[in-house]
């Protein structure tokens, strides 16, 4: 009889345990079930903010790309392509024709990423200058370490100006939140064939990080 009730006491005791088991597992699977939601939810909003801006953009430049040596890349990068547009050799002052692609681009650009579509959902907006990985007589370590300074400080000067010839002080303060320099050195070298393209590698860019996008990132993060 003793043994029966101690039978019985493990038995429930067993069962209690599968419960609360059953019970943690229900709620993984529910708190599963809303990231993945969120995930949804949010991937969904990304594209279709990547999408309208993308068409706004192709739309506002579609006449001036060509003339500028400039494309817009699928994920709305700008990206100015000519090194004779941009800057003399080993230089990060502006040519004269940069210049005033700007003065012509930057106002427009700013108009759409200020309007009530884009503004609030925007993190970051960069500037990223890019270069070859040419460096006469160094070594690669040292040519990297050039360049990298060489991309920061044309970065820079790409921002400075954009930023100066910002007349709305609404506007200017919006681009102290959110306006970047990168300098990216040949880490992201284009290449042809597999060989890199040392013409095509030297550019600058214009790179827009959406909230959303920072977001997926955040619950991707989480979920590892």
């Amino acid at each position: 009889m003793q043994a029966n009730r101690e039978w019985i006491s493990i038995s429930d005791m067993m069962a209690g345990l599968m419960m609360v088991f059953l019970f943690i597992a229900v709620l993984f699977m529910s708190e599963v079930q809303k990231e993945q939601k969120a995930i949804k939810e949010i991937a969904e909003s990304y594209q279709n903010i990547q999408q309208q801006l993308f068409k706004d953009l192709s739309e506002e430049f579609k006449q001036d790309l060509k003339v500028w040596d400039a494309e817009i890349l699928s994920d709305n990068t700008i990206r100015f392509k000519s090194p004779e547009i941009l800057f003399d050799t080993n230089s990060s002052d502006l040519k004269a024709l940069f210049i005033a692609v700007l003065d012509d681009f930057f106002p427009r650009y700013l108009d759409i990423l200020t309007n009530n579509k884009y503004k609030k959902q925007i993190k970051e907006i960069r500037v990223e200058g890019h270069t070859s990985s040419i460096w006469n007589n160094t070594t690669r370590e040292q040519s990297y370490i050039n360049n990298m300074s060489l991309s920061q400080n044309r970065a820079k000067s790409v921002l400075a100006y954009s930023y100066n010839i910002t007349n709305s002080a609404n506007n200017k303060i919006f681009l102290e939140n959110v306006f970047r320099a990168n300098g990216m050195s040949f880490s992201n070298l284009i290449k042809n064939n597999g060989e890199e393209d040392i013409q095509a590698s030297q550019r600058v860019e214009f790179r827009v990080i959406t909230k959303a996008e920072e977001k997926i990132y955040e619950i991707i993060n989480k979920l590892q």
